[in-house]
């Protein structure tokens, strides 16, 4: 009887590695860390205590454009001189602003608009030459005499403009969710940097709604934050038992932090008096509100929102002791930041793994 061969079972060929996916992810690798390299060099990766920046002119001078040397900054007499208005381009409670120029460079001449708020305009001053740094509007020569102040000019405006400006052709291609989060790291970068500065611990009080909010930052040509309206930036000192009030006058809405709302009820008129000081936690209330604008809806901007769900649920804690620092929020956009990059830079890494 002829016996029948025994079945053997063939075992499937060993699966082959395409011989340029090694090569792919190295090149994928090596862009995220120069992606990276170049953000953390570009001044977003610090998170050292703010200090002054290296790029900048000695404090009391300036540098326009790409100019090498540095000014002193412009006297009462040089303003009236050599600076010549254009056309007035906002007017705020405390400022009228003008488009100006100055040796064929567009500046911003800004004027006191009545003497009645010459203390917030001169605190503003103090603020603006204190805290020259990467973060804050560059000061160009100011006049206390005739109350003016001169500022380096940026043509893209506030933050308010921001979804304007990258519906422009020439910005379309900076509509996206990593320049958008970029930009809310600036601005979260501006707060911490308030919050440890030089002079102490300062609160960004000049924020009672998300419009006046953006109109106190400026978005700059090469797209980012600096904060360019000091005059509302009164003093914590936890220490000494010093806490703020932003105004006095009763605070209303969502946008504020509870802590700065009339807490007696309705039944109660208001009354300044009775009205309990706070501290800078008010300005980590404001941040995820603040965040959401400048994130947009643009593709991948709702990813980045959920990732960022949990440090914005910690900043809406009703009791500021439970808010975190602005340092740690700044920390975890950072981290979100990297983390998404890494995904879009080397996508399906895990599956080639």
């Amino acid at each position: 009887m002829e016996k029948k061969p025994h079945s053997v079972r063939r075992e499937p060929p060993p699966r082959e590695v395409p011989a340029l996916a090694p090569a792919l992810l190295l090149a994928a690798v090596l862009f995220l860390n120069g992606l990276l390299y170049l953000y953390l060099s570009n001044g977003h990766g610090s998170s050292e205590r703010a200090g002054p920046d290296p790029s900048l002119c000695p404090l009391g001078s300036f540098r326009l454009g790409a100019g090498k040397n540095c000014s002193p900054w412009l006297s009462c007499e040089a303003i009236s001189k050599e600076v010549r208005k254009l056309k007035r381009v906002g007017e705020g409670a405390v400022k009228k602003v003008f488009l100006s120029e100055w040796k064929e460079n567009k500046v911003v001449l800004s004027q006191l608009t009545s003497l009645e708020l010459q203390d917030d305009f001169l605190h503003g001053l103090k603020m603006l030459r204190a805290l020259q740094s990467k973060h804050v509007v560059r000061l160009l020569g100011y006049c206390e005499q005739q109350f003016t102040i001169l500022t380096e000019y940026h043509p893209l405006g506030s933050l308010r403009g921001l979804n304007e400006t990258l519906s422009m052709p020439r910005y379309k291609g900076f509509n996206t969710w990593h320049r958008r989060l970029a930009l809310a790291i600036d601005y979260v970068s501006i707060i911490r940097f308030l919050h440890g500065s030089p002079l102490g611990t300062l609160v960004m009080c000049d924020s009672n709604d998300l419009a006046k909010v953006l109109s106190q930052y400026l978005l700059s040509s090469d797209f980012h934050v600096l904060v360019n309206d000091l005059d509302a930036l009164p003093l914590v000192n936890r220490s000494a038992g010093v806490l703020v009030k932003c105004g006095r006058r009763e605070l209303r809405g969502e946008f504020v932090a509870p802590e700065q709302r009339w807490p007696h009820g309705e039944e109660v008129p208001f009354d300044d008096d009775l009205m309990p000081a706070y501290d800078e936690k008010t300005d980590i209330w404001k941040i995820p509100d603040v965040a959401n604008f400048l994130l947009g809806h643009v593709e991948g901007s709702d990813i980045v929102r959920l990732h960022l769900f949990d440090i914005h649920a910690a900043c809406k804690k009703k009791d500021p002791a439970e808010r975190p620092s602005a340092q740690e929020v700044l920390d975890t956009y950072r981290k979100v930041l990297t983390l998404l990059i890494r995904e879009a830079a080397v996508p399906g890494t895990r599956e080639m793994l």
